[in-house]
């Protein structure tokens, strides 16, 4: 707590019960208690909003990077990849066979 010892805390409570005097002292207290909640309060209710001022930002932020991809994809349509082309015709050229065969036993029956 601020690098305050024991020893230097005892020391500011007994010049503080001096100089303020016994009758004032709770009541000096209670005020300092009642003021660090208030503080400690307010200092809570900064941080929630700081937070929920950066997740607002940040879902905008995604939301618009997210309307700027769909508006790429919309613009150019996807174009299917050599590989997929390939992939496709040896498809398409496995499908042929058995029509083949098929063709070559009607002919010879």
């Amino acid at each position: 707590m601020f690098g305050i010892g024991m020893p230097e805390l005892v020391i500011i409570m007994v010049i503080a019960l001096i100089v303020i005097g016994p009758q004032k002292l709770p009541e000096l207290a209670r005020s300092l208690g009642k003021g660090l909640a208030e503080f400690k309060k307010a200092t809570d209710d900064f941080k929630q909003n700081m937070d929920a001022e950066t997740r607002n930002e940040e879902e905008k932020e995604r939301l618009a990077r997210l309307a700027e991809v769909k508006a790429q994809a919309e613009a150019k349509p996807v174009q299917p990849s050599e590989e997929l082309k390939d992939v496709a015709a040896s498809v398409a050229k496995a499908a042929e066979e058995p029509k083949a065969q098929a063709e070559a036993v009607k002919k010879t029956v």
